[in-house]
């Protein structure tokens, strides 16, 4: 199950590189949110016109088929990077220093070779769906208002790669960390026991209360 992390920052290049991707990847949680909440405004036009004036939102189905890519896939890097994915916390939990950095690094190698492979796939994909030599650019289009479907065909490769450069950079870390035997790696998601993040949480609290 996912579990809680905090990843560390200095003013190493790494971690510089590692702060700069994350606010590419807040822009994109963000991106994933709105696209949520728009959803959520169409449904209420839709049903509202349905209701009052017996016509219901042109395309609805179409514009969801399109903002799906938005929802499923902008947030995974940064989900990524903050340790919020499935995983083992029972095993991961466990482990300590270099034996803990060694079963992480052969899981995210792991995720990185498959991450390459759905970057590859999905870009094939969205090619078969794009086409300059046809109206909107696009051969194939949704069922009802006809949009274009490339742009979200698109999306899955983007986000995709945005999780590569996320995984490499982390197989980086994670091999740094081995090699110095450091306790405190940057750039990677480090589990916190139920205390700290008890402490955290009652930090948090306190501060907005200020």
């Amino acid at each position: 199950m996912a579990g809680t992390a905090t990843v560390l920052t200095d003013d190493s290049r790494l971690s510089r590189v590692d702060q700069g991707l994350h606010k590419l990847e807040l822009m994109l949680a963000l991106l994933s949110g709105l696209t949520v909440f728009g959803l959520m405004l169409l449904a209420v036009i839709s049903v509202g016109g349905r209701n009052f004036f017996n016509q219901p939102l042109p395309g609805y189905v179409d514009w969801i088929q399109q903002a799906m890519p938005l929802i499923a896939f902008m947030g995974i890097s940064y989900t990524q990077r903050n340790g919020g994915h499935v995983r083992m916390d029972m095993l991961v939990g466990a482990l300590k220093g270099r034996p803990l950095y060694i079963a992480e690094l052969i899981t995210t190698l792991a995720m990185f070779v498959f991450m390459v492979l759905m970057v590859w796939g999905t870009w094939a994909h969205f090619q078969r769906s794009f086409d300059f030599g046809m109206p909107m650019w696009s051969r194939d289009s949704s069922m009802d208002i006809s949009l274009p479907l490339w742009p979200a065909k698109l999306l899955a490769p983007v986000a995709f790669g945005v999780l590569t450069v996320r995984l490499a950079l982390q197989i980086v870390a994670y091999l740094r960390a081995i090699i110095t035997g450091t306790e405190h790696p940057v750039a990677v998601p480090l589990p916190i026991d139920m205390a700290t993040q008890a402490a955290m949480e009652a930090e948090s609290v306190s501060g907005k209360d200020d």
